[in-house]
């Protein structure tokens, strides 16, 4: 899926996460700003880059500020992030390609 235009999914509300994804220059670059980063950095950057992946994204620059969130969490909102930025126009299958 190629990233179109930046976007941005998800609050700054405890126990939620910001996602900014924007065109990259061709990899993915993930900046993470985290209340828990210390404990769960490696974490959260690794749930995006799956999420990522299994969404065929190759290019992008994402921000990640995160206060708290659950893996699936995080992962609802790379995934509305990619699909805002994509400009997807089709039905959405929420939930059934980032897995």
């Amino acid at each position: 899926m190629e990233i179109k235009r930046m976007a941005m999914a998800g609050t700054l509300e405890s126990s939620d996460v910001q996602i900014t994804i924007e065109p990259g220059n061709g990899t993915i670059a993930v900046q993470i700003d985290s209340i828990v980063l210390n404990q769960y950095g490696r974490q959260i950057k690794a749930v995006v880059l799956r999420t990522l992946e299994d969404m065929g994204v190759t290019s992008a620059n994402v921000t990640v500020v995160d206060k708290g969130a659950l893996d699936c969490t995080i992962r609802a909102r790379a995934e509305c992030a990619v699909y805002r930025a994509s400009e997807f126009e089709e039905q959405i299958p929420w939930g059934g390609v980032a897995r």
